[in-house]
């Protein structure tokens, strides 16, 4: 018998890909939960970024001019979700348009252009990363993968979510919740 688990609320949470989960495209994911509710999930992966894409070839793209505030600005894989479509998440003190999401914990996730026009200029938010693309679950499929032990839960660290270190924030995670990541296996055991 599975032992229950709390889902409360997840928003502002970390999720952190257990080995062998079985999806390559969140092998050793941290993902960080922008909302959650009854109708699902949504979030963005914070340690994984797009091949060859800095922030300003999305403003060129978008004829938004370049700045200070920009120059190489790497923009993550947010999620297999929406690929062109882009977020950042960002530091609490950005107080952008009706489109930024507060979210508990000193987090704001912002999806309109203003941001970006922001940025470029300086005067965007303290810490910023930039995603394409979102991580999402429908109704009770979060949860489900939770109680399969998917996912291990961790309350949001800024130190691990905007870190430039894109390759340690799974241990770093890991290591929150006290556990060593070179113990963990992604075969199941038998008793």
């Amino acid at each position: 018998m599975k032992t229950p688990v709390n889902f409360s609320d997840l928003t502002g949470k970390l999720l952190v890909a257990m080995p062998g989960m079985g999806d390559p495209r969140f092998e050793s994911s941290v993902v960080f939960l922008c909302a959650y509710s009854d109708e699902g999930a949504m979030g963005l992966i914070v340690n994984k970024t797009v091949p060859d894409i800095v922030l300003d070839d999305v403003l060129d793209q978008l004829e938004i001019g370049r700045g200070a505030g920009s120059a190489g600005i790497h923009v993550h894989f947010g999620g297999p979700v929406e690929g062109g479509r882009g977020f950042v998440l960002h530091s609490g003190d950005y107080e952008g348009s009706a489109g930024t999401l507060a979210v508990d914990g000193g987090f704001g996730m912002t999806a309109t252009k203003d941001i970006l026009v922001d940025i470029a200029n300086g005067d965007g938010p303290d810490k910023a990363l930039t995603a394409l693309g979102y991580a999402g679950w429908g109704p009770g499929q979060l949860e489900g993968e939770l109680q399969e032990n998917a996912w291990l839960m961790v309350d949001a660290d800024a130190a691990i979510v905007f870190d430039s270190d894109n390759e340690s924030k799974w241990s770093r995670a890991l290591r929150k919740l006290g556990i060593d990541p070179s113990v963990l296996s992604s075969g199941g055991g038998r008793a």
